[in-house]
C-alpha cells in the first residue's frame, strides 16, 4: 500500500468518526483520569500508560490525518529538530530546574529517556504548537502573512494551553513542582520557561512548514483543528472538577473561537464547516 492510499484510508477513518474521536474519547477519558486519581477505578486500569498514551494518540488522529498530506523532507527534518528540542529542552528542566522550574514526573508515562523525561513526550509537546498556529490562521487569516505577528500570536496561544493543561495535570498527578506555586500549584517559573522554549519551538515550527500550504488545508481539511476540540473538553472538565476557574474560562474561551470561527457546530461534527468550501 502506497502512502497516497494509507493518507486516503485514514481521512475517510476520522471523518466517519468525527463524534468519536472528538467528544466521546475525552470525555471518557475525563472520567477515568478522574476516577484513577480518586482511586475509584481498579488498579490495573488507573493511568495504565498503553490505555492511555493509545487515548491520546486516538484524539491526535486529526492532526496526524490532516497534516499528513504535507509532510516532505523538509516538514520531516523539521519535525526531527523539534523532537530532540522537546526532549532536551525537557530534560535540562528535570535536571537543572531551568526553564521550568523544579519538577519531575510522577505517573508511568510509558518508557523514559535516561529514566527522566517520557518517550511519548513530543506526543503530547506537538499538539499545543501545532493545533496553537493552526487556530492562529483560521481566526487571523490574512493577518498571519506577517511574520512579528504570527509568531507572536502563536507563541500567546501555545502559553495559553498551557495555562489549561499544567493545572489540570498537576491536579491529577502527572507531574508536580517541589515547591507548588501561586497558580493552581503551578510556578510562574514554569510559564517564563514556556516563553523561552515557547519562543525557539515557534521558531523551529514556522520555519518548518511553509504557511501558504498548511493555510490552504485548513481550508481544505474541515477535521485538522478537532484535536483541539478535544484539548478544551478534557482539560476544561478536569480543571471544573478540580475547582480551577481560571483554566476552565481559558478552555471554554478556546472552544468559543472555534465555535464562533464556524468550525464546527454543538449538533454535530460531521457537518461541512461554513468557512470551508462547499466543493473541493
Amino acid at each position: 500500500m502506497n502512502r497516497r492510499a494509507v493518507e486516503d484510508r485514514l481521512d475517510t477513518l476520522i471523518r466517519n468518526n468525527r463524534v468519536t474521536i472528538a467528544i466521546t474519547f475525552p470525555l471518557v477519558g475525563t472520567v477515568l483520569l478522574i476516577g484513577a486519581a480518586e482511586g475509584v477505578i481498579p488498579h490495573w486500569l488507573a493511568f495504565n500508560p498503553v490505555l492511555l498514551l493509545g487515548a491520546v494518540l486516538v484524539m491526535r488522529l486529526p492532526l496526524i490525518g490532516g497534516l499528513a498530506p504535507l509532510v516532505n523532507r523538509r516538514v520531516a527534518a523539521g519535525l526531527g529538530v523539534l523532537v530532540l528540542f522537546s526532549w532536551g529542552i525537557e530534560l535540562v528542566g528535570v535536571y537543572t530546574g531551568f526553564p521550568y522550574g523544579e519538577f519531575e514526573y510522577l505517573i508511568d508515562l510509558g518508557p523514559m529517556l535516561f529514566d527522566a523525561v517520557p518517550v511519548a513526550l513530543p506526543v503530547f509537546y506537538f499538539p499545543i504548537l501545532l493545533n496553537s498556529y493552526l487556530l492562529c490562521a483560521l481566526v487571523l487569516g490574512d493577518r498571519m502573512q506577517s511574520l512579528p505577528i504570527r509568531f507572536l500570536s502563536v507563541l500567546a496561544v501555545v502559553i495559553t494551553m498551557d495555562l489549561v493543561l499544567d493545572p489540570g495535570a498537576v491536579a491529577l498527578g502527572f507531574w508536580g513542582w517541589e515547591a507548588g506555586g501561586v497558580y493552581y500549584d503551578v510556578p510562574v517559573q514554569n510559564y517564563i520557561g514556556w516563553v523561552i522554549s515557547g519562543t525557539i519551538a515557534v521558531a523551529i515550527l514556522t520555519l518548518t512548514f511553509d504557511h501558504d500550504a498548511l493555510d490552504r488545508r485548513l481550508d481544505e481539511c474541515e477535521y485538522v483543528l478537532d484535536d483541539l476540540i478535544s484539548f478544551g473538553l478534557l482539560w476544561g472538565l478536569v480543571n471544573l472538577y478540580f475547582g480551577n476557574p481560571i483554566p476552565v474560562v481559558l478552555a471554554v474561551a478556546l472552544l468559543v473561537t472555534l465555535f464562533r470561527a464556524e468550525w464546527f457546530d454543538f449538533a454535530g461534527l460531521t457537518t461541512t464547516p461554513s468557512h470551508l468550501p462547499l466543493q473541493k
